[in-house]
């Protein structure tokens, strides 16, 4: 089969890597021309225009924002538009149900398979092969997919594009929530006047412990911000999470509050550092 891939970011040039080396062709296209050449020693082709990728048996795509993949796909000009019936469409990004649905159905009128396949940790599991992809829409795309998906992740089938995106955004949900959590506790740690890392071995004996303490703990005690996953993208991913509730007739009272705290590191211009920066919110 002949795949594309949209997105060569963080988690999406992994991921892209993945593919060629599981023995698939792939054509590349990024907005960044200079990214996208990196992949041609991993045996890519890279094109020049996203409409080079309607030939393709399997477009995937892998972007920050929802908008991002409606306005590839959709539209007159989307490559829904262009590409062949039979063709399959998986998208690894984190996005809301509502959109995805509507991907979905947009794909199905013009013969195309719609497959979300979120991604559950970070881009240095998915480096070694052992990301989570929570993989749910069209049953037979899947069936077809699943020896890939075996090759380049841990593919969990969750069914439908409903939990394949609610899986991934109920992590983004707990997890920052947990972290803002976290942040707030070293903070009230400092004004006991204990050192940060003593701090943390401490609380991993504890029912404190969690993956945020065990791995975002260390970086704040080491004033580390640098970018793994931005502030931004949390705040997105809190956005969409908080939305898909209130779709859903609930209100999440608590993790719209670790929303507003990424927010509000956003607007201090953290946006680009990595999401432990809502510590230095917390003075």
């Amino acid at each position: 089969m002949q795949f594309g891939f949209i997105g060569l970011g963080n988690m999406g040039g992994v991921i892209a890597r993945n593919i060629l080396r599981a023995g698939e062709k792939v054509i590349v296209f990024d907005l960044n021309v200079q990214r996208a050449e990196e992949f041609v020693a991993d045996g890519a082709v890279v094109a020049h225009s996203r409409d080079e990728l309607a030939v393709c048996d399997v477009l995937c795509t892998c972007l920050a924002m929802p908008q991002h993949v409606t306005g590839t796909v959709l539209g007159e000009d989307g490559l829904y538009a262009k590409m062949k019936s039979g063709a399959i469409h998986i998208d690894f990004s984190t996005i809301d149900p509502s959109t995805a649905n509507q991907m979905a159905a947009e794909a199905q009128k013009k013969g195309i398979a719609y497959v979300q396949s979120t991604v559950g940790k970070t881009p240095q599991m998915a480096a070694k092969c052992e990301e989570p992809l929570f993989i749910g829409g069209d049953r037979a795309a899947i069936e077809k997919l699943m020896p890939l998906f075996s090759k380049i992740g841990q593919p969990r089938d969750v069914d439908t594009v409903n939990a394949s995106c609610a899986v991934k955004l109920l992590s983004n949900l707990i997890g920052m929530a947990n972290l803002a959590v976290l942040a707030e506790g070293m903070r009230i740690g400092a004004l006991a006047g204990m050192d940060p890392h003593k701090l943390i071995e401490l609380l991993q004996d504890t029912g404190a412990r969690s993956f945020q303490l065990d791995v975002r703990g260390p970086w704040i005690a080491d004033n580390d911000y640098a970018a793994r996953f931005g502030v931004n993208l949390t705040a997105k991913d809190l956005r969409l999470g908080c939305a898909m509730a209130r779709d859903w007739g609930y209100e999440p009272k608590m993790i719209e509050q670790a929303y507003a705290y990424y927010t509000q590191a956003s607007e201090a211009g953290m946006g680009m550092e990595d999401s432990c920066a809502v510590y230095k919110i917390t003075k």
